[in-house]
């Protein structure tokens, strides 16, 4: 039953960049079309493995990073710079150098939730982003995001025993509140941005 889901949002985040793309060739200096356009990489990435994944988490990046260098004030592009920085700290195995990232991104959620006291989404994301390095080590000990169901599901095995099952449950509860959290705000901030520039939607599936 997720499928069709899944679908639909590969379907409008592909039709989104390409409008993206284009609206770039127009006009480079359009800072809210390059946010748009790292928001919808960023949330494409989900759909990749490994390397892939990484380069667009990357291509995201520089977008968002131009868009601010056109407008160093702009909140929604800090806040989706700082979910690109937590995709990739969680794409990178070693704690140590995925803190790097986390810290950037705490730094950027700061600055959107400065810029914009009273939005709720940069407060959660910031309220969330204290217990990314936690669910960092519960992903890498199941065998690193390639095992694990982007919602957050842990990896299963036959062998497990009850204990391992509870920590298991407690791993997952995290995962969803982290994980398919920062997937979610960052889809919803894409989507409202793309309806908000009057892009034709992509026809349903019939």
């Amino acid at each position: 039953m997720e499928l069709p889901n899944d679908f639909d949002r590969l379907l409008f985040f592909e039709h989104a960049r390409r409008t993206a793309e284009a609206t770039y060739a127009k006009n480079p200096s359009d800072a809210d079309n390059l946010t748009r356009w790292g928001g919808v990489l960023l949330e494409l990435s989900q759909f990749q493995n490994g390397p892939e994944s990484k380069e667009m988490v990357q291509d995201a990046i520089d977008k968002l990073e131009k868009a601010l260098v056109i407008d160093p004030s702009k909140h929604d592009a800090l806040w989706c710079l700082g979910n690109a920085y937590t995709s990739s700290a969680f794409l990178i195995p070693e704690l140590e150098e995925a803190r790097v990232y986390f810290d950037k991104a705490t730094q950027h959620f700061e600055q959107a939730f400065e810029l914009e006291p009273t939005n709720e989404l940069y407060k959660k994301s910031l309220e969330v982003t204290s217990k990314a390095p936690e669910l960092h080590v519960e992903i890498h000990k199941h065998g690193g995001l390639g095992q694990q169901a982007m919602a957050g599901a842990p990896a299963s095995s036959s062998a497990s025993t009850k204990q391992q099952s509870t920590k298991t449950s407690k791993s997952s509860d995290l995962n969803y509140d982290i994980f398919g959290w920062v997937i979610l705000a960052v889809g919803i901030i894409a989507w409202v941005g793309f309806a908000k520039s009057n892009m034709p939607p992509p026809p349903p599936p019939r």
